[in-house]
C-alpha cells in the first residue's frame, strides 16, 4: 500500500503522501482483517462500509482497494485528466468507494447517516470512518459526534489519524483540537487510544469497538506523518507535495527493504 501511495502521487505530480502513509497500518488491518469487503460484494450494501473523511488521503484508499483486487484502474493515472482516480475519491467512478469526500467534516457526517440507516433497516454490518486530527478542528465533526452518541450508534467506529501535523504545520499551533480523547468522551463516545503503527494494538482496538454496545467508538491513533519513508517522517512539508522521480525511487527502495 505504501509503495502504491508513493508511486501514484509521483505519477500524478500532486497529491497527499504524508497523511496517506501515516494511516496505512490502520487501514491495512481494517480492510484485510476486520471488514468483510470483497471484489464480489463491493458494489452492495451487504457488507461493512468505510468512509475516508479525510478525503485528500485518496492514495491510501486507492492503494488498499488495489491490494484487495477491487480497484481495476491503473494507479499511475492518478489525478490525470479524465482519470477516475481523482484527487478526492468519487463514489460514482470507483468501485469500493462508499462516499465522495474532500470537504473536511462531511465524511464523518455521512458515516453517521450510514450507521443510522443500517440501524433502522436492521442491517448488522458496521461503518468505519477515518478522520484527520486537523479535520477535527471543523465544527461539523462535533455535530456529527453529538448525533452519533445521541442515537447510540454502536455500529459506528471512527478512527482519528493523530499524526500531529496538517498542511499549515503543527495542529497545536494552527488551531489546537486537543485533547481529542476527552472531547469525544464528553460527547458520549467510547474512546480507545493506541499507537497507530502497532498492529496488535490496532487489532485489539477494532475488536473492542465491535464489542462496545450502546455508544459509538473512536480510536485515537497516534501516528507518524509520512511513516515508512524516513525523509518524509514528521515533516508537515510532505502533507501535499509530490516526490520527484529520484525521491520516489529512494522511497520505494526504503519501503521494499523495510
Amino acid at each position: 500500500m505504501r509503495k502504491s501511495i508513493i508511486e501514484m502521487v509521483t505519477a500524478g505530480k500532486s497529491g497527499h503522501p504524508g497523511g496517506s502513509l501515516s494511516a496505512a497500518d490502520l487501514i491495512g488491518v481494517l480492510y484485510f482483517e476486520e471488514m468483510d469487503i470483497t471484489p464480489e460484494n463491493a458494489g452492495t450494501t451487504d457488507r461493512d462500509r468505510f468512509v475516508l473523511s479525510k478525503g485528500h488521503a485518496s492514495p491510501l484508499l486507492y492503494g488498499v482497494l488495489k491490494e484487495k483486487g477491487i480497484l481495476k484502474e491503473d494507479i499511475e493515472t492518478f489525478r490525470h485528466i479524465d482519470s477516475k482516480l481523482q484527487g478526492h475519491p468519487n463514489m460514482n467512478y470507483v468501485a469500493g468507494v462508499d462516499m465522495s469526500t474532500g470537504s473536511l467534516g462531511q465524511g464523518i457526517s455521512a458515516a453517521v447517516g450510514m450507521a443510522m440507516a443500517n440501524q433502522l433497516s436492521k442491517n448488522s454490518h458496521r461503518v468505519y470512518a477515518l478522520l484527520g486530527d486537523g479535520e477535527c478542528e471543523e465544527g461539523q465533526v462535533w455535530e456529527a459526534a453529538m448525533a452519533a452518541a445521541h442515537y447510540q450508534l454502536d455500529n459506528l467506529c471512527a478512527i482519528v489519524d493523530f499524526n500531529g501535523l496538517q498542511i499549515d504545520g503543527d495542529i497545536h499551533e494552527v488551531m489546537n483540537p486537543t485533547p481529542l480523547d476527552e472531547k469525544f468522551a464528553a460527547f458520549g463516545w467510547h474512546v480507545i487510544c493506541i499507537d497507530g503503527h502497532d498492529l496488535d494494538a490496532i487489532r485489539k482496538a477494532y475488536q473492542e469497538a465491535k464489542e462496545t454496545k450502546g455508544q459509538p467508538t473512536v480510536i485515537v491513533a497516534k501516528t507518524i506523518k509520512g511513516k515508512g519513508v524516513s525523509f518524509m517522517e514528521n515533516k508537515a512539508a510532505w502533507h501535499g507535495v509530490a516526490p520527484t522521480q529520484e525521491e520516489c525511487d529512494a522511497a520505494v527502495k526504503e519501503i521494499e527493504e523495510a
